[in-house]
């Protein structure tokens, strides 16, 4: 994330930490290069457009402990990453609830064009009230009804994407002095509940068209919203039984939606702590820990489960906090959790200081390597995408110590595939598959609408008069 403390509050105190780079663009272009060394599919980068105010009541908390404020705009990273690298992957995070799809479509195509298709788009509809609030709403939307206008946002993006300009349409003929061919440049003519855009996309097809689409929706409008659009699908479930459920569920919805149930990868969110040695890694698993931040991680916790935490004790127990969202959350929690004790407030901030919500896996690189495996095997996850404890070590630690062995075993990339993020992923062409809902926005997809082009001719005395005379 363009920010300090991500997944893991306080850990930017840690010596080695270099998270409060945040705002060079050298830090960037030098962790695209080492996650290109590790040959990492992508950099997945998350982004928020408000802060976490639910605990205290406040954002001061949030604030103190850099909780992902401040915090920057994520896409203006991708051209420099994408210029010191040629085959990592970018997923940048925005939401569709505050931004117009019509400038949105552009801003996504001219990073498609730049990173020569290396750019995916991560689709959140939003869930902080900060950010509603501060753009001119009382709150966000019902839960249910911001998925609804996502669905809309989408149709647009993917008219804009795929069906306003055919693949030749850029002819460059110097001879006849024409650069496009207006013939096979389509308005797309939406008129919704929500948008409404006549007009055509402003840029030429990039190499995807649409980037590919991350999404992690978990509740089952989400999961839906996913299996009709994403590509990569990610959750956050702590234990192997959960996940294996998840990407159960999952699978059955993209049958649902019509597309092959390993169309869209699923990547469960993981933090690993490697070292040489089982023991290096546990102490340096304590060493991290004594540097996490309580408070901080309960400003997330409360963020997340919509309950303000500030209000208990740290060692008042779980079952006196009324609320469904908590206990379901801490009953998962208890899940991964081998004593059987009663959780207090305390539990669930240490639980929250490093890597969020999902698992953490400690040890050595044969270890961490052999855990990832059978995660894998029992669930039937396709990867992870890993947080990090510290920036950029946390990733320095898994190339030198975990990446060998998993190649070694032939479970990780021993080199990039050619072409676009999308090939590399799926190994199917650069474009979205015919089956793909996106796809039927195409030119003679079943979605498709070809509009007229308006005249530009005057057709009346009155109305050339009315035109502005641009030689005065």
């Amino acid at each position: 994330m363009n920010c300090v403390a991500h997944q893991s509050p306080g850990l930017w105190r840690h010596p080695e930490d270099q998270s409060w780079k945040y705002k060079d663009l050298e830090y960037w272009t030098e962790l695209a290069r080492l996650l290109e060394r590790g040959r990492f599919d992508g950099v997945f980068i998350a982004d928020v457009l408000g802060t976490y105010d639910i605990y205290g009541a406040s954002d001061e908390a949030a604030i103190r402990h850099a909780a992902q404020v401040p915090v920057n705009d994520p896409l203006m990273l991708v051209s420099a990453m994408a210029l010191v690298t040629e085959n990592l992957g970018f997923g940048v995070t925005t939401g569709t609830g505050f931004e117009h799809p019509y400038p949105f479509a552009r801003r996504l195509s001219t990073l498609d064009h730049l990173t020569k298709g290396r750019v995916g788009w991560n689709v959140v509809t939003g869930y902080l009230p900060s950010a509603a609030r501060n753009m001119g709403q009382t709150d966000q939307p019902a839960h249910d009804a911001r998925y609804d206008h996502a669905d809309e946002y989408l149709e647009v993006l993917y008219k804009l994407w795929e069906g306003s300009w055919e693949d030749d349409a850029v002819v460059r003929d110097a001879e006849r002095g024409v650069f496009t061919d207006p013939a096979k440049v389509h308005h797309i003519g939406h008129e919704g509940t929500y948008f409404s855009v006549p007009g055509i996309h402003l840029c030429e097809p990039s190499p995807q068209r649409t980037p590919v689409i991350y999404q992690a929706g978990a509740s089952p409008r989400g999961v839906r919203f996913a299996a009709e659009n994403a590509e990569a699908i990610f959750t956050a479930q702590p234990t192997k039984a959960l996940l294996r459920e998840t990407v159960q569920t999952i699978r059955r919805e993209l049958e649902l939606a019509g597309r092959d149930p390993y169309g869209a990868k699923i990547y469960n969110l993981a933090t690993v702590i490697t070292a040489a040695t089982d023991e290096e890694a546990q102490a340096k698993y304590a060493e991290y820990l004594s540097y996490g931040s309580a408070e901080g991680a309960l400003v997330f916790m409360s963020g997340w489960m919509g309950v303000d935490l500030a209000r208990y004790g740290l060692d008042e127990p779980i079952g006196n906090v009324n609320s469904n969202a908590i206990l379901s959350a801490v009953k998962t929690f208890q899940s991964a959790d081998p004593d059987d004790g009663e959780w207090a407030v305390a539990d669930i901030a240490k639980w929250g200081k490093i890597g969020g919500i999902g698992p953490l896996i400690v040890g050595s690189g044969a270890a961490v390597a052999d855990t990832l495996q059978e995660w894998v095997d029992e669930t039937d996850v396709d990867g992870f995408n890993l947080a990090y404890a510290i920036t950029p070590g946390t990733f320095a630690d898994f190339i030198e110590h975990v990446v060998p062995v998993l190649t070694a075993r032939g479970a990780h990339q021993a080199e990039y595939a050619p072409g676009t993020l999308r090939n590399k992923l799926f190994g199917q062409g650069d474009r979205l598959p015919a089956e793909h809902r996106g796809a039927s926005y195409r030119v003679g997809g079943r979605n498709s609408t070809i509009i007229e082009r308006p005249s530009t001719v005057p057709s009346s005395p009155e109305s050339s008069a009315a035109q502005p005379n641009v030689g005065r």
